[in-house]
């Protein structure tokens, strides 16, 4: 009987109460009512209410382990999110600095457009300017050659008047006819043309006369002079006069000129 008393104590109140009554009642009745097979019936019952009630024990402490798993679980899950949340604030904050760093770069290229279409235009501008200077130059190159050939023509027609009385004076040749620009035949259809070319006599020898004129003198009119010279002596074959006519040279060129046999006058000779 005591143990099943002491058994009882074990089990839960909610259990126990009721037990320990429906125990008590037993005890009352068991002397006039109960049999033997009766009472080990009843031990039977209350070894499986305890039974039950251990099982039932180890399922709740069963439960409680999971619990306490789910609540482990729950805790590594909240500080997982919470470093995902952090994780996703440095996020926004690189995004955010990475949009402005585009609004910048956009601000950025949109000044280059425009520095490009301001260059752009300074060059349609500059290019314009320069077709402008080009035309101008063209011009002014067409404007100077032709002013120097009016001076050059002025110097040969000076020189046709002038040239007949100073060679005879000073060199003893007599023009015969007249001195003239002409284009003198080199071959068929080839002509070589001369400022001053006419024919001259001296004590029964006749000779060529042929010259240049040039405003200002320089030694590579003379070297080009001489070439036109000798290409002329191969289709002419008389002695050549050889005159060059200018406004100005230096003392070095004057020089060269009569090293080369080249008589030289100047217009204010004339």
């Amino acid at each position: 009987m005591i143990r099943y008393l002491e058994a009882i104590e074990q089990l839960p109140m909610e259990l126990k109460l009721p037990l320990m009554k429906a125990f008590e009642l037993f005890r009352e009745e068991i002397a006039e009512t109960v049999k033997r097979s009766d009472f080990e019936e009843l031990k039977a019952i209350v070894r499986e209410l305890i039974e039950a009630q251990k099982k039932s024990e180890e399922r709740i402490a069963g439960l409680e382990r999971v619990v306490g798993e789910l609540a482990e679980a729950q805790k590594r899950t909240e500080q997982r999110v919470e470093e995902l949340a952090e994780a996703q604030r440095e996020t926004q904050k690189e995004v955010s600095r990475l949009d402005r760093a585009l609004q910048e770069l956009a601000e950025a290229q949109r000044r280059t457009e425009q520095r490009v279409e301001e260059l752009a235009e300074a060059q349609k501008r500059t290019e314009e300017e320069l077709q402008w200077l080009v035309k101008s130059h063209k011009e002014l190159r067409e404007e100077v050659g032709g002013l120097a050939h009016t001076v050059g023509y002025r110097l040969e027609d000076e020189s046709y008047k002038a040239l007949p009385a100073l060679l005879k004076k000073e060199m003893g040749i007599e023009v015969i006819g007249r001195l003239k620009r002409d284009f003198l035949e080199i071959g068929k259809e080839r002509y070589i043309e001369v400022n001053i070319w006419g024919e001259g006599r001296s004590n029964g020898k006749e000779y060529v006369i042929i010259g240049e004129a040039k405003s200002q003198l320089k030694k590579s009119n003379i070297n080009e002079f001489i070439k036109k010279a000798e290409a002329v002596s191969k289709y002419i074959p008389k002695e050549q006069v050889r005159i060059l006519v200018t406004y100005h040279t230096s003392p070095q060129v004057l020089r060269y000129a009569r090293e080369k046999n080249i008589k030289v006058y100047f217009s204010y000779e004339f």
